[in-house]
């Protein structure tokens, strides 16, 4: 077996999958907590992308990430079922913590704006998720209407982010089996098989 998830890696990926976990059960019943766990998935999301810079080797996003191009080949090589296997995240892998951590974000601001910063949420969204008022409408109504639709961008990311969830447990099924090997265990322990005959490293 070879060392390839170093510890700030396996932290990051349990630390960020059970306080999103806690914030899904816990929005609308225990506000404290699933504000708690959502300024801790932003700080996890912020230490991962300082992490894939400076980290070691399997940690970097330039060792993982690849364009667009390669993330499709290799879907089409798992549909048929001659996908590689990588030692380190796979072309999809890759893409699927790309929007992870981008949706994790947008949910964790939108959060923050609904807990901290409401009056100057009209001026941090973007002008597509703000409503449009006529002038003479009151201040009142304006600030209730970007505070709505900050609610409505927040409930939607966490809908991506629980999608996104789902489709990536799919996904380290899927490798598992076809691979055989527990890449989940792996993500505890740190260790995975080494390179074979056709893998790429």
């Amino acid at each position: 077996m070879i060392k390839v998830w170093d510890p700030v890696i396996r932290i990051f990926h349990w630390g960020l999958a059970g306080s999103f976990a806690i914030a899904w059960l816990s929005a609308e019943e225990v506000q404290p907590l699933h504000e708690f766990c959502g300024y801790t998935a932003a700080a996890l999301v912020a230490v991962r992308v300082v992490w894939g810079f400076v980290g070691p080797r399997y940690a970097r996003f330039s060792q993982f990430v690849r364009g667009p191009g390669a993330v499709i080949a290799y879907l089409k090589a798992m549909i048929a079922g001659r996908e590689r296997r990588h030692i380190g995240h796979n072309p999809a892998g890759a893409a699927m913590i790309v929007a992870l951590l981008i949706a994790m974000a947008g949910t964790a601001w939108t959060g923050w704006l609904m807990a901290e910063a409401p009056s100057q949420a009209r001026a941090m969204l973007p002008a597509l998720v703000t409503p449009a008022y006529a002038d003479d409408e009151r201040d009142e109504h304006h600030r209730s209407g970007s505070e709505g639709a900050i609610k409505d961008v927040h409930e939607a990311l966490a809908n991506l982010m629980l999608l996104l969830v789902v489709l990536h447990i799919g996904g380290v099924a899927l490798a598992s089996l076809r691979h055989r090997e527990n890449l989940a265990r792996s993500m505890v322990t740190g260790l995975k098989r080494p390179a074979e005959a056709g893998d790429l490293d």
